[in-house]
């Protein structure tokens, strides 16, 4: 199961998030998978996600992409976000025509996702989704900070957090961007996406003076 499967949201705020990454497998092609890793963070950064990382190093808010680059190992985990289909569609017919030998994977609502592969002349191998959250769901916060901390998958960012950010962006002492950029920095994958993070802290901010 992936990390990024477990994004909360609309379908109208998760149509333009979008999440690729690759992966060796250990014990089978992550030996010498080094330069098919800086080979696939080439191919992403050019289409300019606005998020990149690596699981083992960092993500490019917290970590120079220097360091990043230069740390990549076979049992890397190499991740990029972007905000649109057509973006990510380029990016598919890019690691198509490289053909790294290694597992490349994409999360995204099904419909724009298998779009985007239809048109590169990709067949989908294997779909897998999140059945969602069981429990005591009434004990969770505010639906909107959770489409915020389910961005890392890891859960690195604290609710807490969130609303902090919400009372510095409230006194004028932090911007909805540097909040989101901050929310960002926390997701040592890379898959935290900071310009959907801004419209839902702007969401929030509405609902709070509303209230």
């Amino acid at each position: 199961m992936t990390h990024s499967l477990h994004r909360q949201g609309t379908p109208d705020n998760l149509k333009n998030d979008f999440v690729v990454f690759a992966i060796a497998a250990q014990g089978y092609n992550a030996e010498g998978a080094e330069p098919k890793f800086r080979r696939f963070a080439e191919i992403v950064l050019r289409h300019n996600p606005v998020s990149f990382g690596d699981m083992r190093t960092g993500n490019f808010f917290s970590t120079p992409l220097e360091k990043i680059l230069s740390s990549l190992r076979g049992n890397s985990i190499v991740h990029a976000v972007f905000n649109d289909e057509e973006t990510v569609t380029a990016v598919l017919k890019e690691l198509r025509d490289a053909d790294l030998g290694i597992s490349v994977v994409v999360s995204g609502l099904f419909g724009p996702v298998h779009e985007a592969c239809r048109r590169v002349g990709l067949e989908i191998h294997t779909i897998e989704h999140s059945l969602g959250v069981w429990g005591k769901t009434e004990k969770l916060p505010d639906p909107a900070i959770l489409q915020l901390t389910t961005m890392c998958g890891h859960g690195m960012i604290a609710f807490s957090l969130v609303e902090h950010l919400l009372a510095e962006i409230e006194a004028g002492r932090r911007s909805v961007k540097e909040a989101a950029r901050e929310l960002a920095a926390q997701c040592q994958c890379g898959i935290f996406n900071p310009v959907r993070a801004e419209g839902i802290l702007q969401q929030l901010l509405v609902k709070e003076k509303a209230s």
